[in-house]
């Protein structure tokens, strides 16, 4: 009943998803399901298969990102806050590379985007504070951040427009 999920392709990429979960709500708050395996199998490539999942609780304007690799999937989601979403498309051979869109995600109207492979995730902050969620999918071991890609958050190149242009950075994204 309250586990099913609206899909549509974003604006710019195809390949990119937006899943919308549908929502129980009542006096006391609401409850959505932001993954159901079942669903993602029959949805998605039977690759896909979600093994790891991490949490980043950040403060006002903090900006982590733009980074990626070319072989993991990434659900990504606003658990609460607010915050601007930025998705890169860094396949160096694709027609919309470097091209960028961006979402505003938040825990009042849960949302989900779907990266796959070769696309750069990044996001600010823009409530008091945030936590925002990620599953990865991939095969063989964790491309941590030494095996990852990463484009300077105000890279000319991408243009993106962000909410604050004095963000609290990472050494990594400075």
């Amino acid at each position: 009943m309250f586990n099913n999920f609206k899909i549509k392709s974003s604006s710019l990429f195809t390949e990119v998803k937006i899943i919308t979960p549908s929502v129980f709500e009542d006096k006391r708050g609401f409850l959505f399901t932001d993954y159901l395996e079942s669903f993602f199998k029959n949805q998605f490539k039977p690759e896909i298969n979600f093994i790891h999942s991490k949490n980043a609780f950040n403060f006002h304007n903090v900006l982590r990102g733009i980074h990626g690799d070319y072989d993991s999937f990434k659900l990504v989601e606003c658990l609460y806050g607010e915050i601007f979403q930025v998705v890169v498309d860094c396949r160096k051979n694709s027609k919309t590379y470097l091209k960028h869109e961006s979402f505003i995600l938040n825990h009042l109207k849960p949302k989900l985007i779907l990266l796959p492979p070769g696309f750069g995730n990044a996001f600010q902050v823009i409530s008091e504070c945030a936590v925002y969620n990620y599953k990865l999918s991939y095969g063989g071991a964790y491309n941590d951040y030494d095996k990852q890609f990463t484009y300077k958050w105000n890279d000319e190149r991408i243009n993106i427009n962000w909410p604050n242009k004095k963000p609290i950075l990472s050494k990594r994204d400075n």
